[in-house]
């Protein structure tokens, strides 16, 4: 039973709670079992609550149900929250020896909305320090290992949440995303990682709504799931100023859509990006998925120029703003590609962010006007598949040197700039059977057509299915 639990999609375990044909305390005795049988493999999962203290919420959980109160749609579901957001109780610790007994003493807005929804929060997941680098390793709890390599990084920044949900050992995670850290450990795990439109998931707190980069979203082994989560995390409130109306309940609908006809764009190196063989050779063999699918597929990419630029600028000054009072603690105490982030983004001027915010409108348009032609973009999650655990970050794609610690995620980066929602799904294996995703890019605020066509991918090709042996 407990397998059958681990390994139901979030839909289906909510429908067999609310119909009671399972219960809320099975569900966590399930979950918590395969926690501490996979987690000291993974390290995915950090800050537990006793398993005693989950059990008795679920208990609880069980009781509302069976007195007749109305509850959510993630009623009984242990969740763990991503170390980078407060969730009250928890420590967040960002990864950091500095902050590692930093207690929170209330939720963050997405936290709220889990615990509406009838989640149980049950500890954090691992996190790179202060969330820096698509690859999970701190020095407060270790680095997260790929459930399908223990050997391989599971990415970041969202890596316990991807490497958490593809061991089963939860059933749904929240994440944020930046520079990739949703779509990246989607990628390297063989999950689903979504980016979604900024504003459409509220962020609260948020030092810079205005800017547009970061935005928190869920994560899931199906987009099926993927879907219902947003359905919980979607929706304007008021101390978002970025947040929009949007109806929670059109995630609720079944994603099933014709696309015979739809042309896309098939690029993915993105129009030039150094790409790993293995990643590339993985890609090139769905080509044909979505010709079945009838899609017309065309061999172009937008004019992504001056991504790279912009994007450095707006990130290193928010960071210098936001973190600046890292500088002040003795060298070896913070990481050292946070210190060159932030010493970087002092060094800009008003002008340099003002001329970063420009590039980034050009950027948005030029790709606005090309999807008026092409309804999707189809590229590399990552440039790399899930490298040595051992590794800081890799220095070189395919012989190009990778100038800074970010510089091997281009792909996903060049698309934050662009505002555009963006989904990695799971696409393949590499011949060594290291999960690769496909990132499929809409047009803005068409969230609801990147699910539908990372559906009909998903559906056509079922590598979600495929678990890692240590999960089993």
């Amino acid at each position: 039973m407990g397998n059958e639990i681990i390994f139901s999609s979030a839909v289906e375990l909510s429908e067999r709670i609310h119909k009671k044909d399972v219960s809320a305390r099975e569900v966590m005795e399930a979950h918590l079992a395969q926690i501490e049988k996979v987690n000291p493999q993974v390290n995915a999962i950090v800050s537990m609550l006793d398993p005693d203290e989950a059990i008795e919420h679920a208990v609880g959980k069980d009781r509302a149900l069976a007195s007749g109160a109305e509850v959510g749609p993630m009623h009984g579901f242990p969740h763990a929250v991503k170390d980078l957001c407060d969730a009250a109780g928890f420590p967040t610790t960002q990864g950091s020896l500095l902050f590692k007994d930093n207690i929170a003493t209330q939720d963050a807005l997405i936290v709220e909305r889990v615990r509406q929804a009838g989640g149980i929060v049950i500890g954090k997941t691992n996190v790179p320090e202060f969330g820096l680098g698509s690859h999970t390793y701190n020095r407060v709890f270790g680095p997260c290992h790929n459930p399908y390599d223990l050997t391989k990084s599971a990415g970041g920044s969202s890596g316990g949440a991807g490497a958490a949900l593809a061991s089963g050992m939860l059933p749904l995670a929240d994440g944020s995303d930046t520079g990739g850290s949703l779509r990246n450990p989607g990628n390297f795990n063989n999950v689903v990682g979504y980016r979604v439109s900024p504003g459409l998931v509220p962020a609260w707190p948020n030092s810079k709504p205005w800017l547009g980069l970061g935005v928190k979203g869920p994560m899931a082994r199906t987009v099926d799931d993927c879907t219902f989560f947003l359905s919980v995390l979607a929706g304007p409130d008021p101390r978002d100023q970025l947040a929009y109306p949007v109806d929670p309940a059109r995630f609720r609908q079944p994603l099933d859509r014709d696309f015979n006809g739809v042309k896309v764009a098939w690029c993915p190196d993105l129009g030039g990006l150094p790409l790993d063989p293995r990643v590339r050779s993985t890609l090139e063999a769905q080509r044909a998925t979505f010709e079945a699918l009838g899609c017309t597929v065309v061999d172009v990419a937008p004019d992504l120029s001056g991504a790279e630029e912009c994007f450095q600028i707006l990130r290193a000054a928010s960071m210098a703003e936001d973190e600046r009072g890292l500088l002040n603690y003795p060298p070896g105490e913070v990481k050292p590609e946070a210190i060159w982030n932030i010493e970087y983004g002092k060094k800009l001027s008003a002008a340099d962010f003002d001329r970063g915010m420009s590039m980034q409108q050009q950027i948005f348009e030029r790709l606005r006007q090309f999807m008026t032609e092409y309804e999707f973009v189809l590229c590399a999650v990552n440039q790399v598949p899930p490298f040595p655990i051992e590794w800081d970050w890799p220095h070189d794609i395919d012989g190009v040197p990778m100038e800074t610690y970010i510089s091997w995620m281009q792909s996903a980066y060049f698309i934050t700039v662009t505002r555009s929602p963006a989904i990695s799904v799971p696409a393949g294996f590499t011949d060594d059977g290291l999960p690769i995703g496909l990132q499929i890019v809409g047009r803005f605020r068409d969230d609801l057509g990147v699910l539908q066509l990372a559906k009909a991918f998903e559906t056509a090709t079922e590598f979600w299915k495929i678990r890692p042996a240590v999960a089993i």
